[in-house]
């Protein structure tokens, strides 16, 4: 909790920008319901710049390949200004892609080699699949012929010389980067007392008028209830709730708290396992007031600068 507000007082001690880390606010249009706040961005009488913010329209889904290519050009950008890279974010994929450097290749399928293989009965799918694929971990792919098709396609790809050449070329042309992880959380109680307030400011501020007009200019830059849907627990409670499958807004409410209390377990949990998997974090005391994490964040900050 108060990520953004400490990472912009980072920014603004240490000559910094913000890269972003949200998989929601890449998008326009959705403001409130991602906690956008784009007035935090604003201090000490400064603004501070920020990247991979309202970057996409929602008729285009956002991917972790396309993160990955606007943090690096935004990484780079910022470091060869002399300024300070400050990552931040809660979705645990795009923080662990950078940390843990996931090669995403674009995945390009060979002329004719599709044709091929529908050719085939499912049970050679099935054969050839099990054969060409090293450690074939689950078969979830079986009895759905065109993921046993896409499977082989892509393992194919996979171990490809083309891939292992736009592999090397993507890892060379990657900026270096030595990074600090620190980390913030709260007492649980704490947690969800904050949930439950941020969640009572969003509806004042206008939630569901948000999800309410995103549909109705679908045609537009808004999208369709399933599209809404799926950009998050907000847009997917509130989106079912002008819908009419709440009793009312009260029960809508009720229960997406609950589930924002659960994300944020789930949350915290992925990047305890993020340190289990090598990464070191720094966490923050979890000392209710901004300004004191800021502070211990500082020192961190200027303890890895003096090394």
């Amino acid at each position: 909790m108060g990520k953004t507000a400490i990472g912009v007082r980072l920014a603004d001690k240490f000559n910094g920008e913000i890269i972003s880390a949200d998989s929601r606010q890449v998008y326009k249009g959705l403001d409130i319901g991602s906690g956008k706040d784009l007035a935090d961005y604003t201090y000490n009488g400064k603004q501070i710049p920020y990247h991979i913010i309202d970057v996409c329209d929602l008729n285009r889904e956002y991917n972790l390949f396309d993160f990955q290519e606007d943090f690096y050009k935004a990484f780079s950008d910022i470091s060869n200004r002399g300024h300070l890279p400050i990552c931040v974010g809660g979705t645990g994929m795009y923080v662990d892609s950078i940390l843990h450097h996931y090669d995403m290749i674009p995945f390009v399928e060979k002329p004719g080699e599709r044709e091929e293989l529908e050719k085939k009965s499912d049970k050679e799918l099935e054969e050839i699949l099990t054969a060409e694929k090293e450690k074939l971990h689950n078969t979830s792919e079986f009895g759905d012929r065109e993921r046993l098709i896409k499977s082989i396609l892509i393992n194919r790809f996979n171990i490809s010389e083309e891939c292992r050449i736009a592999r090397e070329k993507i890892r060379a042309s990657r900026p270096q980067i030595e990074p600090l992880v620190i980390g913030t959380t709260l007492d649980r109680t704490l947690v969800r007392e904050r949930i439950a307030k941020r969640l009572n400011d969003r509806m004042e501020e206008g939630l569901i008028e948000e999800v309410e007009n995103l549909h109705a200019h679908k045609n537009e830059n808004g999208a369709e209830w399933p599209r809404l849907e799926a950009l998050g627990l907000e847009y997917r409670f509130v989106s079912d709730y002008l819908q009419g499958k709440y009793k009312s807004k009260e029960e809508m409410k009720d229960l997406l708290q609950i589930a924002i209390g659960q994300f944020a377990k789930r949350q915290e949990t992925w990047f305890r396992c993020m340190e289990k998997k090598g990464i070191q974090i720094h966490w923050l005391p979890q000392a209710m007031d901004v300004e004191e994490r800021f502070q211990a964040a500082c020192k961190i900050v200027e303890l890895n600068i003096a090394r």
